[in-house]
């Protein structure tokens, strides 16, 4: 069995060095992976931390697509309960139109920052009210698709451009409910081993998303840290 190898990075700033220097590293760094054959390069969002320049990963998805001409690149992820999903899903049918077959679009659900920095992320939101995220993943899978049901608010409302090629659908998450929630929806399964590497945590999140998928090849749907792996290999032999 063949996995394909893919980066995840987060713009560090070096010591010493500029949001600047680390964006360039950035753009080296995925022409680098292309030119070795790794499949997918994504960028991180991350708010409020001064170390990190990938507070907007969609805008350095799009300068890295014009940087290469190969590989895959997207976000891992965007952190949905900061944004509109219909905005995202526009975002994302642009990227995918100026680079079809190339866009990976990745969400996660965490905050990607501290209190403060959602907040104002967060600022005109009901604040009466907390982030709904498997609802806000539906109306973005809906925007993505053909648009949200007839009983819906934003009936009739259409995600533009439509691009030659859907961007790649992944859920990013640590938990067998994240791993159903993507199964649910058809969306592919990236686990966060960097934040969650207990093994028994893997394993159930593997299963449970494996019991939901109509006999596709699990690999072809499930991205793991490289030290997790072995989990999904067991699992799909």
């Amino acid at each position: 069995m063949v996995w394909s190898l893919s980066i995840l990075d987060k713009s560090p700033i070096a010591e010493g060095a500029s949001a600047h220097d680390a964006l360039r590293f950035t753009i080296r760094l995925a022409q680098r992976a292309e030119a070795l054959g790794y499949q997918r390069f994504w960028i991180a969002e991350h708010h409020g931390a001064p170390g990190l320049a990938s507070s907007a990963p969609e805008i350095v998805v799009s300068h890295l697509l014009a940087h290469t001409s190969r590989i895959r690149v997207g976000s891992g992820g965007v952190m949905l309960q900061h944004y509109s999903p219909f905005k995202v899903a526009e975002t994302f049918r642009v990227l995918a139109s100026l680079a079809p077959g190339r866009v990976d679009l990745g969400v996660g659900k965490a905050p990607g920052g501290l209190p403060l920095t959602t907040r104002a992320l967060q600022w005109f939101h009901d604040k009466a009210k907390k982030p709904d995220f498997a609802a806000q993943l539906a109306e973005l899978d809906a925007f993505l698709k053909w648009g949200v049901p007839e009983d819906h608010a934003l009936a009739g409302a259409v995600a533009l451009p439509v691009p030659p090629e859907a961007p790649q659908r992944v859920l990013l998450g640590g938990s067998p409910d994240s791993a159903r929630l993507a199964a649910k929806h058809g969306w592919d399964f990236c686990y966060a081993g960097h934040f969650n590497g207990d093994e028994a945590n893997i394993a159930r999140s593997i299963d449970a998303y494996s019991r939901r998928l109509s006999g596709d090849t699990l690999r072809d749907h499930l991205g793991l840290p490289r030290r997790e792996s072995r989990y999904a290999l067991a699992k799909a032999q």
